[in-house]
């Protein structure tokens, strides 16, 4: 299943889908049907793909229902409740795990609830290229899931994912210029929809290269390549 969205940037059009669906961007891969490219002077409209599965889409519908026939509810005492259960099983995880840790509420937003871990043991909470940190996050949303179906949980330490979307950034740059000067494709390492969206984004006002991702499930790699439109740049 999938539905399309449009928007003057790709950011725009990816905030339509998530405001429409009432999904994470995080949770859905994006597939860029329409640049917006019109040439070196003009850009229209950004269009894009979200995919979607079966179980999602039922939620999508199940959800744009219930936005018509029922209020949503207002009831603090009931989110204080369960956003306490949460911070409380990561604090238990972090002690069972053998590294224990302070938990904190760091954010909230509509259906995301953000929690900052503060632990001397840190750099192991976070593991290699976060897969630790995401494995925590991951726990914890099951946990959040049967407490209350409407949220989602972001779990950080140390600014890690800002810092990692920082990074991203920085070697989408690094690459497409090396592949605009030398001509030659590029293939970077597996990432999830999140991370791909990161350099299709970031690469998307990058004159003289495209991008499109490459392989099957939940983790595809980006390949840069040199946009044979435009003209060469002078050296």
């Amino acid at each position: 299943m999938f539905r399309e969205f449009e928007g003057k940037t790709e950011q725009e059009a990816i905030a339509a889908a998530v405001a429409e669906l009432q999904i994470d961007s995080q949770d859905f891969d994006v597939e860029i049907l329409d640049s917006g490219r019109k040439g070196l002077f003009k850009k229209g409209p950004v269009r894009i793909r979200v995919h979607l599965d079966d179980e999602q889409f039922e939620e999508v519908e199940e959800g744009l229902l219930s936005a018509m026939t029922v209020p949503a509810s207002t009831d603090s005492a009931i989110v204080e409740d369960y956003e306490q259960e949460i911070v409380d099983f990561v604090t238990t995880l972090l002690v069972k795990m053998g590294f224990p840790g302070s938990v904190e509420i760091s954010y909230r937003k509509e259906g995301k609830l953000g929690l900052e871990i503060i632990s001397k043991h840190s750099s192991i909470i976070i593991g290699r290229k976060g897969k630790n940190l995401d494995a925590i996050q991951l726990i914890a949303n099951v946990v959040a899931g049967k407490l209350h179906e409407e949220i989602k949980v972001v779990v950080d330490s140390e600014n890690y994912r800002i810092r990692h979307e920082e990074q991203l950034v920085r070697l989408a740059y690094k690459t497409a210029e090396q592949v605009r000067l030398n001509g030659r494709s590029r293939l970077l390492e597996p990432m999830n929809p999140f991370e791909r969206r990161l350099i299709h984004t970031a690469l998307n006002e990058f004159e003289g290269v495209q991008t499109k991702s490459e392989g099957e499930g939940l983790y595809k790699q980006v390949r840069i390549i040199k946009d044979d439109e435009l003209p060469p740049l002078r050296s």
